[in-house]
């Protein structure tokens, strides 16, 4: 066998009908040798006889069959070419016959005449045996007698084929259209079911967005009656501790009436009592504060030295036998900047913290300072030789009201504030609290805080010299036990102090005596606190006496804007004569300025303290 570039079958001329007729049955003959059936060799013969008859009558119409490969190289072809001359065309339906029929078709016009080449791809091999082809010519050289009702049988037989098969694929179709129907169907039925499971889901959604939206007004009317209550908390039931303690110290006074030891031991014991309950409801009073964010420092200089001293004296009591408490005496530390209270209660809780769990050994604070880029900082960290945490509860222990389970509370009471506090507070000072731990080896807890905030406002300068006392003093208050334990306080202040119990005379008295300094209670029955400043300032004979506010209310609950007159607001709960002093301008300080410290805060900057 070889393989046939292009292999010539003959060439027929076309004049008669007859014709037409061979030209078909050719056709026909050399597609089957050639390999085409079914579909494919009616396709090529319907084309011929289409074409023949067409052009019949076409001066020197000749068709010419052969096997050839087309310009493209894309395979064998049977092609048959049409060659005509004069001016006629192929019809258009015939051209677009082919075109849709068969693989090739070109039609090619000149001045010799016109040609138009019709074509089909031979199935499966790009070369065809030469004992094919051979027989296909044999065949088309044989006798060429012609039966017309024979070839009409033929053409019948081959379009009862192309109509069984096209009968097969339209029924093949009809079942494709039936399954495709049916998963139409399937397809709508699911959207449907879907569509009313996401509006069912909607509609839950809708209902859940609606109790959750109920919900957060209801979270949000229990935090303002949480608000309320914590207000009125800070306002009555500190009032009456503080004034436990208070009246606890008096009586334990030095200069006090002699007591049995016995006595002192109790008094002792109702003081220490009632600074615990006073420590535990302000602490609780500020993380609820916290919570909501109006827990905010009054940052002012603070003596670092007269702080540790304190907390010295204060957390002496609460150490174990066998364990020592080292708390060092700061002398040379650079200046600190930073609310006081805060801090002192930070140092304190961790540090009772750590002699709450140290039985043997030694709670140790130390102070260092760092600069971090140009700022000084201060870190306090407190270490201690106790029982330790797990590494497991490191974490918890600075959730709210969380105690560490096990051999850590038994026999220690507390409430699982202390950390959680801390933490909270040196937050607010712009620091951070670190802890680590191991059972057996002690806790260490580290407390960062810068040495001056970012921006401190200026106090403004005293009215009068440090260490001058007061000519007359007017205190304005309505609640007499508290008048009682001020007294003291007040001893070596002034040459005179006036005591207004009832606020409608208080600016008449302050009038009629002009003295040298004032010292008014915000909670008073009307006119209050609030109004009496402000009839103080309007009044050109009042408004240079200089003024502080004593509350022992909520410092978020002070109105900042109604306290201009004021120069300081200091808290009756941890009243002394040095912050008095401070207050009012009696005391120096390092930058020769009054520092209010603790509960204490500078109107013009709009802060307050508790």
């Amino acid at each position: 066998m070889r393989a046939a570039e292009s292999y010539e079958f003959g060439e027929l001329p076309l004049s008669v009908d007859r014709d037409v007729f061979e030209l078909r049955r050719q056709g026909q003959v050399v597609s089957k040798a050639l390999g085409l059936e079914g579909h494919e060799l009616v396709r090529v013969v319907t084309v011929l006889s289409e074409v023949g008859r067409d052009l019949l009558g076409s001066p020197e119409l000749r068709v010419a069959l052969r096997a050839a490969r087309v310009d493209d190289g894309s395979g064998l072809f049977f092609v048959a070419d049409f060659r005509w001359s004069g001016a006629r065309r192929p019809g258009t339906d015939t051209l677009r016959a082919a075109e849709r029929l068969l693989d090739l078709s070109r039609h090619l016009a000149s001045d010799d005449g016109h040609t138009l080449t019709v074509g089909q791809r031979l199935p499966s091999s790009r070369d065809l045996p030469e004992r094919r082809l051979d027989q296909a010519r044999a065949v088309l050289l044989g006798p060429g007698d012609l039966s017309m009702s024979e070839e009409l049988r033929t053409q019948n037989q081959q379009l009862l084929r192309a109509l069984e098969e096209s009968r097969a694929q339209q029924e093949e179709l009809q079942r494709l259209n039936a399954e495709l129907e049916e998963t139409n169907k399937g397809v709508v039925a699911l959207y449907s079911e879907l569509s009313a499971e996401l509006e069912e889901t909607n509609t839950g959604v809708v209902a859940l967005y609606a109790e959750l939206e109920d919900m957060t007004r209801k979270l949000r009317l229990a935090s303002e009656a949480k608000t309320r209550f914590w207000a009125n908390v800070s306002h009555e039931l500190r009032a009456p501790v503080n004034s436990v303690i208070a009246l606890a110290r008096l009586l334990l006074a030095p200069d006090a009436d002699p007591l049995t030891e016995d006595q002192r031991q109790q008094l002792a014991l109702i003081a220490g009592s009632g600074s615990t309950l006073l420590a535990l409801v302000e602490e609780l009073l500020d993380v609820a504060k916290a919570e909501s964010g109006r827990l905010e420092p009054t940052p002012a200089d603070t003596d670092l030295r007269t702080l540790l001293h304190q907390l010295r004296g204060t957390l002496r009591g609460l150490t174990h036998e066998g364990v020592r408490l080292d708390i060092p005496d700061v002398a040379d530390a650079p200046p600190l900047v930073t609310d006081e209270v805060m801090l002192t209660r930070v140092l304190r809780n961790v540090l009772s913290n750590g002699l709450k769990f140290t039985t043997s050994g030694e709670v140790r604070l130390t102070v260092e300072t760092e600069d971090r880029a140009g700022r000084d900082w201060f870190v306090f960290t407190t270490t201690d030789t106790g029982i330790g945490i797990p590494a497991d509860q490191q974490d918890r222990v600075f959730e709210e009201f969380y105690q560490v389970l096990g051999t850590h509370q038994r026999g220690r009471s507390g409430t699982g504030l202390g950390l959680p506090y801390a933490r909270r507070l040196t937050a607010i000072l712009g620091g951070a609290l670190t802890l680590s731990s191991a059972p057996g080896e002690g806790t260490s807890v580290r407390v960062e805080i810068p040495a001056r905030p970012q921006s401190v406002g200026q106090p403004p300068a005293g009215g009068r010299t440090a260490g001058q006392r007061l000519a007359s003093l007017v205190v304005v208050d309505d609640d007499p036990t508290f008048l009682g334990l001020l007294r003291p306080t007040l001893d070596g202040l002034a040459d005179e102090v006036t005591e207004v119990t009832a606020s409608s005379r208080a600016l008449g008295v302050i009038r009629e005596r002009l003295p040298d300094a004032v010292l008014i209670d915000l909670v008073m029955p009307p006119p209050d606190g609030y109004a009496l400043l402000g009839a103080l300032a309007r009044d050109p004979l009042t408004a240079r006496i200089p003024v502080a506010v004593l509350t022992s209310t909520d410092p978020s609950e002070v109105d900042p804007t109604r306290l201009t007159h004021a120069r300081s607001v200091l808290n009756k709960t941890h009243l002394t004569r040095e912050r008095l002093l401070l207050a009012l301008g009696l005391a120096p300080t390092a930058t020769g300025s009054p520092s209010p410290e603790e509960n204490e805060a500078r109107p013009e900057s709009g802060k307050t303290t508790a």
